[in-house]
């Protein structure tokens, strides 16, 4: 790493958690004001499908413009369309406008996380990139806990458009910092290298993407899944009040904070092959404890809260060790590897959540399974990884390999 590049990763540091954080703002923020979208300008159902369809797409063109173009004028061009968007959804005057201009922001939030986890693989070895990844999660975390917060308060104060609008005015402020402190952070190619743009066949080729790809998107479709049906499992079948239930996933905020500071410890004294069997026990035990609530109490929420705070214990090993190790072995084709990995992320996660959402039904027949089974099936995928096929790609060393 050149001096300059050092002086780069010093900024980056404290900018990448407010990179990161452009998606909770945007998602746990806007929660709190569907209930008054709904009132004013219909259901706010179109507008939440086309965020997640836009985000998810765009990934795969974000990446490649990444790697042609470089990360600082895509992560300011997606910032600037980020802002612009927000303050069109704010002064959206039908729910076909506010779909619309919530597509253009999943869009934009596409470039940002790109390039901003392709950046980190720029700037820190690959063996370093967990830690990093891990200190931004972190910063996400709290950002993802106080959002819903912030965002009632300004509903109930203000009224839903000024909760759009602040999404603009965060990513001005983003946008400002940037401008002055993020610099070009893609590597230069080698002499009488060339590029080869869009070249999905290199990044499936590397065994190292594959698995680490695969245990980000494992953990994060038993992460989806709860988020999805949680509130169908402790307002519908439960009978929580929406005020207590939303304590529910400020928890899990808390308990993921927790684990990805642990996270940065583990990989330090342990590695990441170690560190993230260590998460995959996690996710079993806190799945397995879900389903005996489920099969022996299934009127008791205790197995639930314990299960989902153990499996969370493990989300957040998995998510930086995954995110950061799908790009460890691909320099070069670092903005390609992630779209690839957020898009499989987001279509696994999609895919499961509606295969569980045919056993849901208006008496809520079925309980908490919905929620416990994909919880489950994702924690089997992650033991899988974790004991199987990582150890395969770092047999010489268990404890210092890092990704």
């Amino acid at each position: 790493m050149t001096p300059a590049q050092r002086r780069d990763g010093v900024s980056f540091v404290f900018l990448l958690p407010l990179l990161l954080a452009a998606q909770p703002v945007a998602t746990d923020s806007y929660l709190p004001a569907l209930p008054a979208i709904a009132g004013a300008l219909g259901s706010a159902s179109l507008s939440l499908t086309m965020f997640v369809l836009a985000f998810g797409f765009a990934q795969l063109l974000c990446g490649p413009l990444a790697d042609r173009f470089g990360r600082r004028p895509v992560l300011l061009t997606g910032i600037a369309c980020y802002a612009v968007a927000a303050l069109g959804c704010a002064m959206s005057g039908t729910i076909g406008v506010l779909a619309a201009c919530r597509a253009a922001q999943g869009f934009s939030m596409a470039a940002i996380l790109v390039c901003s986890r392709a950046a980190i693989r720029d700037l820190y070895p690959a063996h370093e990139g967990p830690h990093v990844m891990a200190r931004g999660l972190t910063g996400l975390g709290f950002v993802a806990l106080l959002s819903p917060i912030v965002g009632a308060f300004v509903v109930q104060h203000a009224g839903w458009r000024w909760v759009l609008a602040a999404m603009a005015v965060y990513a001005v402020v983003l946008f400002g910092l940037c401008f002055h402190s993020f610099h070009e952070t893609r590597q230069p190619l080698q002499s009488g290298s060339t590029a080869t743009p869009g070249s999905a066949r290199e990044v499936f080729a590397s065994r190292t993407f594959r698995a680490w790809a695969s245990l980000a998107t494992a953990t994060f479709a038993g992460i989806f899944c709860f988020l999805l049906f949680s509130p169908m499992v402790y307002i519908g079948y439960f009978g929580f009040s929406p005020t207590v239930y939303g304590w529910i996933p400020a928890g899990a905020s808390l308990v993921y904070i927790v684990s990805t500071i642990s996270c940065r410890r583990l990989l330090r004294r342990y590695g990441a092959v170690r560190t993230v069997q260590i998460g995959a026990s996690l996710s079993m035990t806190g799945a397995l404890i879900q389903v005996a609530g489920c099969a022996l109490v299934p009127t008791s929420v205790l197995p639930l809260f314990v299960g989902q705070a153990i499996y969370n214990l493990g989300h957040g090993i998995h998510q930086p060790c995954g995110q950061a190790g799908a790009v460890s072995d691909l320099p070069n084709q670092a903005g390609r590897a992630v779209s690839w990995s957020g898009f499989a992320m987001m279509l696994v996660a999609f895919g499961v959540g509606q295969l569980a959402a045919q056993f849901v039904d208006a008496t809520y027949s079925h309980g908490a399974w919905p929620m416990t089974v994909p919880l489950l099936a994702a924690a089997v995928a992650l033991v899988a990884i974790a004991f199987g096929w990582l150890p395969r790609l770092y047999p010489q060393d268990r404890k210092e390999t890092t990704p």
